[in-house]
């Protein structure tokens, strides 16, 4: 059973910076994929980003945090991180880390863990 728990959001300027934290427990790591999710209540939830528990650590990105979003893994504090620059107002959501195995995939139904997610909001 993998558990996860996310922290680091909170209130920022549009043009600032945020780094999200999900602290992943439990297991087994290996085939783990983690990823970060956000919606908002008007909004499906949208693929953020998702990185292999792997030595490679291929990631993937969603199209609307190219280049500014960079996701990140700490194998010896269990810890996926999502730094986040250049942030825009359209970027405040719910930041959730989930998790599956053997495969990265877009879809938040692939996903079988959760946490419980914590709030970006970008002030514009």
């Amino acid at each position: 059973q993998v558990q996860l728990v996310e922290s680091g959001g909170g209130l920022v300027q549009a043009g600032g910076s945020l780094r999200l934290s999900c602290v992943v427990a439990g297991g087994p790591f290996s085939n783990l994929v983690v990823g970060w999710f956000r919606q908002t209540p008007d909004k499906e939830r949208e693929f953020v980003a998702a990185i292999t528990w792997s030595i490679s650590s291929p990631w993937i990105y969603g199209d609307s945090v190219m280049g500014r979003f960079t996701i990140s893994r700490d194998n010896v504090k269990s810890t996926v991180y999502l730094q986040m620059n250049s942030l825009k107002a359209e970027d405040t959501a719910v930041y959730y880390c989930a998790a599956r195995y053997y495969t990265g995939s877009r879809q938040s139904d692939g996903y079988t863990y959760w946490g419980q997610g914590t709030q970006v909001t970008v002030s514009s």
